[in-house]
Parts: structure tokens; C-alpha cells; sequence
């Protein structure tokens, strides 16, 4: 906003500032500033004096602020996090911040990052010098050879990480002649094809279809690790002579842990903590100042710069010192962190301009140069057109310029300049004016987060609150494309499978087999009584994991060829049928019921979500849209809004609540829990804040007396939304005029508080809210049976949850709670036994006396769990010892560090969940994953905690989660009686079935024609040598054996090329069949075989039209047979191979008679 910088300059003290900025008379300070005049000045300074700008904060949520502020005037602000120090043995632990640091750090390195804001511990913490960082950055040009002779060493030594397919940052895959990396700096993964030692192509691709995007010219790859040993060897060897060099009387137990250490180097693997050894590795370490040379340093509120430092080094030095006494450290490695005496004297060095609210000095920081500015923040507008004109009147009056942001969209501002007009002020709509004009309001779009005046400067700027326009768009494309999560891909021999033909039983592998000199892929499955089946991968589509209700059921293996298979699909298959025909008789009979149809959006509308302060997702904006075209439909609504605990479902329910209260009528929230009508209660209150709606709570925190009262204004129309548990259900409450009622996680509703609601809304608009995500495959089945919106994709702005998995230390979880509590936050400790958990709240008394530790289970009385959330959200408590009750509990912005005792124990999406219950605020969050020293784990809890170190490495394992979630969801939308059914036949086979039920009841064909088996002398397989890594083989395979149509033979093509390189002669043949064979079930073919040089085509009744057309089109090589197994025979003519003949016939068959 180059309008900023022109209104700044009528300031005497900013020009002066300038003058001795450029004059280098600095160290300077500028007294009198808030936070928004400091953002304001940050980007004047940047834009005048054409140079880098580092600035330097207290904190990361000041720092976010500020980020935000910069964005919306127009700057690319970067921000750079602190880095989590790991000075003790862990498993794992989740990287993202240090990516986030590397990709700033790599750009400032390269000269780019005009504008970075740092908290002062991100500054101060040792890091790799900028000098390291260049030499370990991977130049590529397309067109170019490779700069290093063996790429994926390269990448290895720069601390990335090699994987089969990239989930992630810091991930890279090699598959022959492509490889895939994902560089800490960049938007998207990149795709580098070689040719020979030659960068052939580099592109952008997108991380969930795995297919690519956008072609570039060059890519730069920094290291992935801020922490990098070059040479094992001799860091060994500093290492011994360190340990040589020990005395007193902890020396004996730190020079044991320093030469275990050094034998691990020597033999070739990882030390305890690489973190430890800095001192060692970065003789002369850096720190992120040295990366910003030559930039002008500009530091907010010195004093609380100073007060971070002190207390970041104060809890590093306690961690130190405990380290040294358990002889995890020594003499010589202690230093890891400037102190203020080191950070001050840099900003002698460095042109340095303190930017200060009051005048403070400091014994250790030098000033040359003082300035005071006066300057008022003024409070966001809230749209009352009233209030802005008597502020503008006051301004002109004093011959002021002003600057109105009028918020995101460009009508609002129009319409802002027409309104002010009419009111008889001197306003104008500009869209990017070139400066301020004295007597004038200028009207723009945009929105800061406070307003600013600067009467020396005759300059005021008044904002309609933040807008996220700024925010960063991730390069993301639909995921809708193809992303059904097939669970092929993560079979393990032993796992169990359903064939849709001969039922369940167990996966042994892939199995190459010969066949009259033909190789062709099986999958082998063993059936009861030690009966094989070997599937060939062309018809991988009739194979599905089974995925049951629950992890440990022990599962009854079918025979081959017995009857229990049929006889337990047909049970389903009724079952299915009922459920199918009670949804749709609900459906008609809505659809016949009149209701309320709502009008179109108003502009208080566009007002109320325009002050959302997060960006909404796009499947939150979808599920808005579905929700307000119900509404706006002269039926009742009954639409199921589905979606993760923290995905944003409670925002779009208040956009619907919003519209309802805006053509007065009323909103109803009902909701299972009173502390979780007490939370909903504050959070409607907080968001419908400067809008007149009146809006009460009905729960046991209101007094019998309260209550009475507030049901007369319920009554009386005086209330628009009422938010409360069962007691609303009451036959004493009454409504003035209800329009929306809205109801919270329906399935802890009973069935007789479901009638009542349905008694009370028989044609009001229903919306119900479920945080069981329900999987896309279960959403099509029901698809035109219940209205549903499903909120899949996480918030982009959630911060990462820093995560480490360990083996259960009492020291380290100690260590982390004292932290919290230092911090002023709060702990969750997950002990999910109900007779323990008692003693280990004693326990964890006793070893942290200061704390106030609670506890809380499942099987307490609603009263007492009340009174437990209440204390935990008014910080009366700082640990809460509990169960697995937090997954549903409240959200509390202070919890921000988790705890989970035998992590092993728990499935992935409950892991996910819990995580989530973390970071819910600016502040950084930590979750602690233990596992009990040297137990001997189950095959289950292995594998599952071998995916938690993945999933601890690279965010959410939005595959883990929503896989493991599926059975959650199918579970409680279909009810508790379904739950048999579907561990009869296995999740995919039953939700074909009721989608099949579902179309027969609507009058619709089945979703599949019968299958077709095509056995020919055909080299049909996926070679190791082409795609090595067994799940992606699976993959692969079913993704061919999904093909029905020549443009998906085509697109699985593509992406073949694009992800694995030219496809050989034996993957055609496979893309080939998969796409003969479905022309031919479409035929009514169902067996396909070759005998000598003639094809016989089978089918179960001859559809001799299709015969005659064959036989017109390959003249004298079709006979018909019509004994008891009737078929159709081909002769292969001369120089065609079988797959052309058979494509010649089929073709010809299925061309429609006179086509």
C-alpha cells in the first residue's frame, strides 16, 4: 500500500529517522508506538530505503501478528520459528519447524526474503552457518548435468529422508531414472527426471494424486537438516578425545555415554542426539543474524526482547544443568544459545533501530540517535455507518487525510464510498491511490488489525478487522480426483481380504507364475483348510482389505467353493434393503412436508462471515453453500454436516444459525453435554459479537430462577438463539417462531430424544453435527438419501503439534510439564486406566509438588466431570491426569502440551484425534507418544508405532487417519445393528451392497455389471525393475484393474509415464486386458480363453444380434456354439497377436445395430 508510506512521511521523526539511517548514525530508537504503528513503519522503512528488513520480537504470537499485518500491506513477511533443541535420546521427532526455518533460512542465504520477522529465541539458538548451508544446496538446471555424481547421497548426506512415495517435507524417492524430492523452501514437491547424469525435466507435482503440475527451469534443494556431520569418522574421533579430557565425579558416567556414542558413529549409525554435539560439529556456529547481513535490524520492545532471552536461556540452562548431573552432557558441551550480552553487541555492529510504546533505557544497548512519535491505535470498526461518520467528521475537522479499509471485497468498499456520500462527506471509492489527500476520505479494500492516527502527519487509517485474502494459498488441487483411499496399498502378507466372489481369507504375497512360457502376477489367498486361490492382478477390482469393526476380532476364514459366503451376502443383502427403503420413504416424505424457505444472502451476512479470522477451507465453503441452498429450498432441511473434531463445523452451523436469526426468526442448539453448552454458548457469544442478537444458554450453570426466565423470553420471541442439553427438549419450553434447529454430535442422543426433536421440527430446517468423519465411499452409497456435507480437509493454519516418541522416561515427562507450567499453560497426561489413575495423579503429585494435578475418567457423574472442565477452562488446575474423555471434551486454548502413556495401544486415528487436542492456540503445542522400556510389543503395536514415527515426521498421515477412521463412521451413521453385518462381509463389500440396495429402491441399474475372467497367453505384469516398492506395485495394479473406459486406460497411462517413467511391454499388456475386459463384461462375456489359434468368448445366453454383427465384421472366422455352455470363437488371424483379435471382435459386437 505505497499510500502508507506517503501519509508517513509528513512525520518529522520518520524523515529524520531515514536521514540517519541512511547517514549510519544509528543505533536509533523511536518511542511512542503500538503494534499496529509499528507494522505501519516496518513497511515504510522497507519500501523508502529499497532494503532488507529483519525484525526482532518477543514472541512467536507477537510475530504472527505482525506477520499478518505485513501481509495485508502489501509485504511478503516471512516468519521464522524457534527451533526445538533435542538434547536426549528419542525415537522420533516431528520436524516441521525446522523445515519451516530451513526454507527461510535457504532463501535469506540466497539473497531473497526482503522481510523477515523472528522471535528473539529463533535469533539467539546456534544454527548451521550460512557458508555450510550454500556449499549443501543442490543447484539444478533442466538441460544441465547433475552437480554431485551419486543424487540420492547427496540428498541422504543433506538430511533428507528416503521414502517409496513423498508424504512430506524432508522426504525424497527414487524410482529408476525420476526422482521425487520435497525441499523445505518450496510451495510443492518436485519431480527432477534424469537422463543419464542429465537433468532432463524438473516439475512441480501435487502430493495426494502424486501426478505432476507445473514444468520449471531450476529448483534449488538446501539441506533438510539444520544439524548435518559431513564426516562420522572425525566427529568420533572429537568426540573420544573429548571423553579423554573428563574429571571429577560425574566423569566416569559421561565419558560411558560419549564413547557409546562415538561406537555408534564408527558402525555406521546415529548418536543419541546429533542436537548435543553442535559445539563439536559447528566449531563456529551461526545464528539466523548471520544471515541477514547487510539488512537493517529493527527490534520491538527491547526490554521484552531482553526479558525472552533471559528466560529461554534460564530454561535451557536447568535443562543443562539436570544433563550433566544424569552425565548426558559434559564440560565443552553446554553451549548452544547466544545470551543478551552476545545478542547486544551484534546490534552495535548491525544498523539497529529499537522500536518502543515508552522511552526505556538500557545499560547494555548504546543509542545514538532518540525520536518520539504521537500516535493514537484506534479499535477496529465494527460496520456501524453512524459511528464511522461522526470519526470522520472529527478528522476532516482537524484537515486530516483518511484512509477507510473497507474489508475484502471491492463492492463493499463501493458501496462504503456511495453510503459516506449520501451522509454528506468528501469520500471517494480508490483503488490503489498514488498518496493521501488532506480533507479527503479515501475508500480501499483491505483490513489491518487495529486502525492508526498520526496527528503530526495529519494522517488517520481506519480497518473493518483482518481479512485473510493475504494468507498464503497452498498449491493444492482437488482431491476429489481419483482419491478414494484404496487400503490395497498397506496390505502385509497375513493381513486379511475379501474376493467378492469366494469371501474372506488371508493375503499371502504376490506370486510370479509361468504359464506355457507366459509370466503373469497372482495373488495368492489361503482359505480355511489350507484351500489357495490365485487371483490374477487383472482382476484386482473383486479384492478388498477386510476391514471389520474393530482391530483385534478374530475373523472366520471361508472354504472355497462352500455356501457361507452366499448365504452370508444374501443375509446382508436384506439387511441392506430394509435400511435402503426405511431412508427413502424418510426422504419422500420431507420432501412432501412444506417449510420455511429463507431468501438470499444480505449484506449482514457477507458482513458476519467476513469477520471470520481464519481462512475458510474449501470444503468448509462448499458445505456453507449446500447448507444455505437447503435453506433458501421451500422443503425442511435435514442435512448431516460430518467432519473432524477441530475442522471448522461449529463456523459453518453459525453461518447457518446467522441467516436464520437474520429474517428474525429463531435458532435452537442443542448439545449433549452442559460444558459443552457452556463452550458453544462463549464461542457464539465471542463471534456474534456487534450484531443485535440476543443469545442465552438453558443448562444446569443457570439457576431454576434464570431458567424460568429465560424461557419467558424464549417465548416471548425476545431470544434469538438458545443454546442448551436435553433440558430444551422439555414440554415446557416453548418457541416464538423457530426456524433452524441445530443438533450437536447426534449420536449421543437416545431414540426418544430423537422423536421429541422430530415432534418439536416436523417443518423447521434440521442440521445435524457429527464428529465421526464419514468416509467418501460410505457418502456415495448414501448419496440422495440423507443430505450430507463432509468436511475432510484439515484447516491450513493449524500449527504443527511438535511430536516425540520415546520410551516412557519419568525425567523427560517431568522436564516437559515444568516447562508447560512455566510458561503459564496447562498439561493433559493420558493414563487410560481407570483403577490406576489415581496413584499415578499421586505420583506425578509428588514429583512436581507446585503443580495442582487433577483427574478425570469416564465413569464419574456428569456433575463431577462438569466441575472438573470448569476448573480446567478457569486454569484452577495445571495437569489433568484422564482417560481417553479428552477426544470429546471441550477445547482448551491453554492445554498445550499432551502426554499419552503406551501410545502402542492406541489406533492411529485415536492418536490423531488426541493430538488435536492440542494446539488450539498461537502458542507452540508438544505431544509426548511413550512407550514402556524394553516391553516386548505385539506385531499390531509395532507396526503401529513404526507409523507414528512416520506420522510424527510429515503432520496429519491423512491416509493413516482417514483409513482408520472409516469403520468409525459406518459404525455410528448406519446404527449399532449394522455392526454384525458388516464384519460378516468386510467393510467395501458391504458398501457396495447397500449402494446396489440403495439404486434398486430408486429404480436404478446395480452399480456393476457381471465380471469377466480373461485368461490369455499374454506377458501381463508389473516388473520389479519398473516399480520396486511391493505397496505401489498394489497399487498400481488396482488402479488398472479399476479401468472401464478408453480415457481411463489413457489417464492411468499418463500417470504412469509421469510417475514411474516409460511403462514396458508387459504393463501395456495389463492396461490392455483391464480395458478388454470390461468391453467384454459389458457384452455379457464372463470367460474369455485361447485354445490353439481361435478365442472362445462365453457368455450365458447368446445374444446372437451381437453374433451376427461379429461375424459381418470378421468375415469367415466367427462360429457360433450353442451347446450347455455356449460361446462365441474368434479365429486370430495372421500377424494379429490375441489382444488385437479380441479387441477387433469386441468392438465390432458392441457396435449398436445400424451404427
Amino acid at each position: 500500500m505505497g499510500v502508507i508510506e506517503k501519509g508517513l512521511a509528513g512525520l518529522p521523526a520518520y524523515s529524520s529517522l531515514l536521514g540517519d539511517i541512511r547517514a549510519g548514525r544509528l543505533p536509533g530508537m523511536l518511542t511512542g508506538l503500538g503494534h499496529i504503528h509499528k507494522a505501519m513503519l516496518i513497511h515504510a522503512l522497507r519500501t523508502d530505503l529499497s532494503r532488507r528488513v529483519f525484525v526482532l520480537v518477543s514472541d512467536e504470537a507477537e510475530g504472527n501478528r505482525l506477520c499478518e499485518d505485513l501481509k495485508a500491506l502489501g509485504d511478503e513477511a516471512l516468519f521464522l520459528p524457534a527451533r526445538e533443541l533435542s538434547l536426549r535420546r528419542v525415537e522420533s521427532t516431528s520436524r516441521d519447524y525446522e523445515q519451516m526455518r530451513l526454507g527461510i533460512l535457504a532463501r535469506m542465504a540466497a539473497g531473497e526474503g526482503e522481510l523477515v520477522v523472528a522471535c528473539v529465541d529463533a535469533v539467539a539458538s546456534y544454527t548451521l552457518p550460512p557458508s555450510v548451508l550454500l556449499d549443501r544446496t543442490l543447484r539444478l538446471r533442466t538441460g544441465r548435468p547433475l552437480p554431485v555424481p551419486d543424487l540420492a547421497a547427496a540428498l541422504t548426506a543433506a538430511g533428507y529422508e528416503r521414502c517409496d512415495q513423498i508424504e512430506g517435507p524432508g522426504q525424497f524417492a527414487v524410482r529408476g531414472g525420476i526422482v521425487d524430492v520435497y525441499a523445505a523452501q518450496c510451495s510443492s514437491p518436485i519431480r527432477i527426471e534424469l537422463w543419464g547424469d542429465t537433468v532432463d525435466t524438473l516439475t512441480y507435482f501435487d502430493l495426494l494424486s502424486q501426478r505432476r503440475t507445473d514444468p520449471i527451469e531450476s529448483a534449488d534443494i538446501p539441506p533438510a537438516a539444520e544439524i548435518l556431520c559431513d564426516d562420522t569418522a572425525e566427529l568420533a574421533g572429537k568426540i573420544e578425545t573429548l571423553a579423554a579430557t573428563l574429571r571429577g565425579k560425574t566423569a566416569a558416567l559421561q565419558r560411558e555415554n560419549l564413547l557409546a556414542d562415538a561406537d555408534r558413529l564408527r558402525g555406521g549409525g546415529e548418536p543419541a542426539s546429533l542436537d548435543k554435539y553442535i559445539p563439536l560439529i559447528y566449531p563456529a556456529p551461526a545464528t539466523a543474524l548471520d544471515y541477514a547481513d547487510g539488512a537493517l535490524l529493527l527490534v520491538s520492545e527491547g526490554s521484552k526482547v531482553r526479558e525472552r532471552l533471559r528466560t529461554a536461556q534460564w530454561q535451557l540452562q536447568e535443562d543443562i544443568q539436570t544433563l550433566l548431573e544424569e552425565g548426558q552432557l559434559c564440560r565443552g558441551l553446554s553451549d548452544y544459545m547466544l545470551d543478551w550480552t552476545g545478542l547486544s553487541a551484534l546490534f552495535d555492529k548491525r544498523d539497529t533501530v529499537f522500536l518502543e510504546a515508552f522511552a526505556r533505557t538500557s545499560p547494555d544497548v548504546r543509542i545514538n540517535s532518540l525520536y518520539n512519535i504521537t500516535a493514537r491505535q484506534l479499535p477496529v470498526w465494527s460496520g456501524g455507518l453512524e459511528l464511522l461518520c461522526d470519526d470522520l467528521r472529527d478528522m476532516l475537522h482537524r484537515n486530516m487525510s483518511c484512509i477507510v479499509l473497507a474489508g475484502a471485497e471491492e463492492k463493499n468498499a463501493v458501496t462504503l464510498a456511495e453510503d459516506l456520500q449520501k451522509q454528506g462527506l468528501p469520500a471517494l471509492y480508490a483503488p490503489s491511490p498514488e498518496k493521501p489527500v488532506r480533507g479527503r476520505v479515501l475508500v480501499m479494500r483491505g483490513g489491518l488489525s487495529a486502525g492508526a492516527d498520526f496527528p503530526e502527519a495529519g494522517f488517520a487509517v481506519i480497518t473493518h478487522g483482518r481479512i485473510s485474502t493475504y494468507r498464503r494459498k497452498s498449491r493444492r488441487t482437488n482431491r476429489n480426483k481419483g482419491a478414494e483411499i484404496h487400503s490395497l496399498a498397506e496390505l502385509t502378507p497375513g493381513d486379511y481380504i475379501v474376493h467378492a466372489a469366494h469371501g474372506i481369507g488371508l493375503y499371502q504375497g504376490i506370486r510370479q507364475i509361468e504359464v506355457q512360457g507366459v509370466v503373469k502376477d497372482y495373488i495368492q489367498i489361503q482359505y480355511d483348510r489350507g484351500d489357495t486361490l490365485y487371483v490374477p492382478v487383472t482382476q484386482l477390482d473383486l479384492v478388498s482389505k477386510y476391514i471389520g469393526t474393530k482391530d483385534e476380532v478374530r475373523v472366520k476364514l471361508h472354504r472355497l467353493g462352500g455356501q457361507e459366503w452366499q448365504k452370508a451376502k444374501s443375509r446382508v443383502r436384506a439387511a441392506v434393503r430394509d435400511i435402503a427403503k426405511e431412508l427413502i420413504q424418510l426422504y419422500s416424505k420431507r420432501m412432501a412436508t412444506p417449510g420455511y424457505a429463507f431468501g438470499p444472502d444480505t449484506e449482514w451476512q457477507y458482513d458476519f462471515e467476513r469477520h471470520f479470522e481464519y481462512e475458510e477451507t474449501e470444503d468448509q465453503l462448499r458445505c456453507i453453500d449446500e447448507i444455505k441452498e437447503d435453506m433458501e429450498r421451500p422443503v425442511p432441511m435435514d442435512r448431516l454436516l460430518c467432519g473432524d473434531v477441530g475442522f471448522g463445523k461449529t463456523e459453518v452451523a453459525l453461518r447457518a444459525a446467522f441467516k436464520c436469526v437474520s429474517e428474525s426468526k429463531q435458532c435452537v442448539m442443542l448439545v449433549p453435554t452442559t460444558i459443552l453448552a457452556f463452550q458453544h454458548y462463549n464461542t457464539i457469544v465471542r463471534r456474534f459479537e456487534g450484531f443485535p442478537v440476543q443469545v442465552e444458554m438453558l443448562s444446569r450453570f443457570r439457576t431454576p430462577k434464570e431458567q424460568a426466565e429465560i424461557l419467558r423470553r424464549t417465548a416471548r420471541g425476545e431470544i434469538d438463539i438458545l443454546v442448551g442439553t436435553h433440558r430444551m427438549l422439555s414440554k415446557d419450553v416453548k418457541f416464538h417462531n423457530l426456524g433452524l434447529f441445530i443438533v450437536d454430535e447426534e449420536q449421543r442422543f437416545g431414540v426418544a430424544q430423537k422423536e421429541r426433536i422430530k415432534e418439536l421440527a416436523p417443518n423447521i430446517d434440521v442440521l445435524t453435527l457429527s464428529a465421526t468423519p464419514i468416509p467418501r465411499t460410505l457418502n456415495m452409497a448414501m448419496s440422495g438419501i440423507r443430505d450430507m456435507s463432509v468436511i475432510e480437509e484439515a484447516p491450513q493454519d493449524r500449527r504443527p503439534v511438535q511430536t516425540y516418541v520415546l520410551e516412557h522416561d519419568n525425567g523427560i515427562l517431568v522436564d516437559a510439564i515444568r516447562r508447560e507450567l512455566r510458561r503459564g499453560g496447562q498439561v493433559y497426561y493420558l493414563h487410560n486406566r481407570v483403577e490406576t489413575i489415581e496413584r499415578c495423579a499421586a505420583g506425578l503429585q509428588m514429583r512436581i509438588p507446585e503443580a495442582r494435578v487433577a483427574f478425570a475418567h469416564g465413569k464419574m457423574s456428569e456433575e463431577e466431570m462438569s466441575e472438573i472442565w470448569r476448573q480446567v477452562l478457569e486454569h484452577e488446575m495445571d495437569v489433568l491426569v484422564c482417560t481417553t474423555i479428552i477426544e470429546t471434551g471441550v477445547d482448551v486454548p491453554n492445554v498445550n502440551t499432551l502426554i499419552i502413556e503406551n501410545a502402542d495401544r492406541f489406533g492411529l486415528s485415536q492418536l490423531h484425534q488426541l493430538r488435536g487436542r492440542v494446539g488450539r492456540s498461537s502458542r507452540r503445542a508438544f505431544a509426548f507418544l511413550t512407550f514402556v522400556r524394553g516391553k516386548v510389543l505385539s506385531d499390531v503395536a509395532s507396526k503401529r508405532l513404526e507409523a507414528i514415527r512416520e506420522f510424527t515426521e510429515f503432520g496429519a498421515g491423512f491416509k493413516i487417519a482417514m483409513r482408520d477412521m472409516e469403520i468409525r463412521g459406518a459404525g455410528n451413521l448406519l446404527g449399532a445393528q449394522q455392526h454384525g453385518h458388516m464384519e460378516a462381509v468386510g467393510y467395501e463389500m458391504y458398501l457396495k451392497l447397500l449402494a446396489d440396495a440403495v439404486n434398486e429402491e430408486k429404480g436404478l441399474p446395480p452399480s456393476r455389471q457381471e465380471e469377466c475372467l480373461i485368461d490369455l497367453p499374454v506377458t501381463a505384469h508389473i516388473p520389479e525393475s519398473y516399480i520396486a516398492s511391493n505397496a505401489q506395485r498394489l497399487d498400481v495394479y488396482r488402479r488398472i484393474a479399476d479401468i472401464r473406459t478408453e480415457e481411463d486406460s489413457l489417464d492411468v497411462y499418463d500417470e504412469l509415464i509421469d510417475r514411474f517413467g516409460e511403462p514396458p511391454e508387459a504393463v501395456q499388456g495389463l492396461i490392455d486386458v483391464a480395458l478388454l475386459r470390461n468391453m467384454a463384461a459389458r457384452m455379457g462375456i464372463y470367460e474369455i480363453k485361447q485354445r490353439a489359434d481361435t478365442l472362445l468368448l462365453y457368455q450365458r445366453t447368446l445374444d446372437l444380434q451381437a453374433g451376427s454383427r461379429m461375424s459381418t465384421a470378421l468375415k469367415g472366422r466367427v462360429m457360433i456354439n450353442a451347446g450347455p455352455k455356449p460361446y462365441f470363437a474368434v479365429k486370430v488371424k495372421k500377424g494379429l497377436t490375441s489382444l488385437d483379435a479380441l479387441r477387433e471382435a469386441l468392438q465390432a459386437g458392441l457396435e449398436e445395430a445400424g451404427a
